[in-house]
């Protein structure tokens, strides 16, 4: 996601964010947030993470840290078990905000199993005969 400089940045926390915002974040990151956070230098100095999101009209830095991240997804209600977003959930969403074209929903976990797959598979017939 590249920021455009023409647009007003905005820094806040997640849970201080309207409820759509809320809502189009999730839909943007349906497999959880941690892995998404980028790191950048405050006003004061300081190495602060943040989430990445942007609007038709604004660049938002949605701060939290990788815990904090985890929390947001294990304490909320549209995520399941796993971290990802529930499917009926997603419907949901993606029918409320299907006029934006900023709505990017991510995808990657489906690629990040290939890989691993493809990574560990001589490692795998070790480990299958301790799941008998």
């Amino acid at each position: 996601m590249k920021m455009n400089s023409n647009k007003p940045r905005v820094i806040k926390d997640f849970e201080k964010l309207d409820q759509e915002i809320q809502q189009q974040i999730k839909l943007s990151y349906p497999y959880g947030f941690a892995d998404h956070l980028i790191r950048f230098t405050n006003k004061d100095g300081l190495y602060v993470s943040a989430l990445p999101f942007e609007t038709d009209e604004k660049y938002y830095l949605v701060r939290m840290t990788v815990e904090r991240a985890e929390e947001i997804v294990e304490d909320d209600d549209d995520f399941d078990d796993d971290g990802n977003l529930r499917d009926d959930v997603k419907g949901e969403y993606s029918d409320k905000f299907s006029d934006l074209d900023y709505i990017n929903v991510s995808d990657d976990s489906d690629d990040d199993d290939e890989k691993e797959d493809s990574r560990s598979s001589s490692d795998d017939d070790d480990d299958d005969e301790d799941d008998d």
